[in-house]
Formats: structure tokens, sequence, C-alpha cells
């Protein structure tokens, strides 16, 4: 017992860490597993999507097509127009999936000290480098903007931040404050996935570390939960871009129906 806690302890890091520079840029462990991330869920959905047929998918395909057909009710549902839901569903489908891919292939025993470079780790899970569900949320933030102004027009997207009289000041103090949520959103998303991430990361490092050479039997309930909270954590960032999405278009209607 006194020899486990004499040990260095669990490897435990919340920034990514560095592993090489090409031209000046940074690599990390977090970018590089990444990569290989992405390129398996490209082969994965793509071999999936050949698979998928109208009369009814079987295999993994059938997950495939209920998670396809569960986003598209959703969508059109949230937007109230199925026009709108077969235009949108495929991007915050592949927003789903890529969280979701991400989120449980970090899990995998390869991830963190197993496999290291020069002493440090080669591989550490994408959603669980804040750089990396920033620049998701970016994407998502970006998409829903070009959604909204493509419903709604350029000007009455922008119109719908500064609602009432123009000669007002209130009404640019207002809209300053609705932009400014807007960024709040946009962090919002980020921080969500990567404290939810990284905190099961190290609640199953620690658990490991803990049952020492049981460790891996200690660190199965977490690991379980982590799948489970991997897929749900996909799903409300999903369920939020939607819902912006939604709140968007119908401030710009409702600002058409008033003006």
């Amino acid at each position: 017992m006194f020899n486990l806690f004499a040990s260095e302890g669990p490897h435990i890091a919340i920034a990514p860490e560095k592993l090489f520079e090409v031209g000046g840029l940074v690599i990390t462990n977090s970018m590089v597993y990444g990569w290989i991330v992405c390129i398996v869920m490209m082969v994965a959905l793509i071999y999936g999507a050949r698979k998928v047929t109208i009369g009814g998918s079987r295999g993994p395909a059938q997950l495939l097509d209920a998670g396809v057909e569960f986003f598209y009710n959703m969508i059109a549902g949230s937007l109230g127009s199925e026009s709108r839901a077969r235009k949108y569903t495929p991007y915050f489908v592949t927003i789903f999936f890529f969280a979701l891919i991400h989120n449980w292939l970090g899990l995998l025993p390869i991830v963190g000290k197993p496999f290291t470079y020069d002493d440090t780790a080669l591989f550490r899970p994408f959603t669980a480098d804040f750089n990396g569900t920033l620049a998701m949320s970016i994407t998502a933030i970006v998409l829903i903007q070009t959604f909204a102004i493509k419903e709604s027009g350029l000007v009455k997207h922008l119109r719908h931040y500064f609602a009432g009289s123009l000669a007002n000041p209130i009404t640019y103090l207002i809209g300053l404050m609705e932009i400014f949520q807007e960024l709040t959103r946009l962090f919002s998303l980020a921080l969500r996935l990567f404290l939810n991430v990284v905190i099961g990361e190290i609640l199953i490092a620690i658990f490991a570390y803990l049952g020492g050479t049981f460790g891996f039997a200690t660190a199965v309930p977490f690991t379980l939960m982590e799948v489970f909270i991997g897929l749900l954590q996909a799903y409300i960032f999903v369920l939020l871009s939607v819902s912006y999405l939604s709140v968007a278009i119908a401030h710009s209607h409702e600002h058409e129906e008033t003006a």
C-alpha cells in the first residue's frame, strides 16, 4: 500500500504537450492524435455511408442511418422546416460524429503514457485540448452565422442584433450586448466539452493509478461512464448549436414581420 503512493503518480496533463516543430509550427500530441482520429473517422463514415440503403441498413451502417434520422427529426422540429433540416443536417451530423469519435477514441489504452516521444505522451485526446474544442466551437458559430445570413439576408440578420429604432442610443447598447452574448456562446460550447472530457481523463488516470496492479479494473467504471458522457456531450454540443441557429432565424423573421 505504501509502495503504491511512493511511486511518481498518474500522468495528468491539462494542456497539450509539445512533440516537435515543423517550420516554426508547434505540433502537439493532441494535434497528432486528432489527425489520426480524423483519418479513421473519414474512412469509417465513408464506408458506413456506402452501406446505407433506402430499404434499411444493417450492422454498423444501421447506427449511422439511425443517427442521421434522429438529428434530421430534431433539426426539423427545432427549425420548424423539413427543407431546412435537409440542408443543414449533414453539417450538424458531421459535427456530432466528429465530437463523438474523438471522445470515444480518446479512451483507448494507447492514449497517454503507453507511447511516448522524447518522454512526452505521444497521443492525447483532441477534445481534451481547449484549443481543439475552441476550434470546433468557432466552426459551429461560423456555420450558424452563415446559415442565418443565408436564411434572412445579411442586413436583416445584422438588424436583429439592433432591434428597435436606430435613432435610439439604447438600441446600439443592446446590440453590442447581443454580439457579446454570441461570444459567450462560443466559449461556453468550447469549455463545456473540454472540461467534461479532461475531467473524465483525470478521473480514469487517478483510479487506474490507485488500483496498482489491478488498475485496469478500478478504471473500468469510470471508463464506461466516460463512454456515456462522451456521447452525451457530443449530443449537447449539436443540440445547443441547432438551438442557436433556431433563435437567430426566429429573431430575424420576427424583426421582418414587425418592420
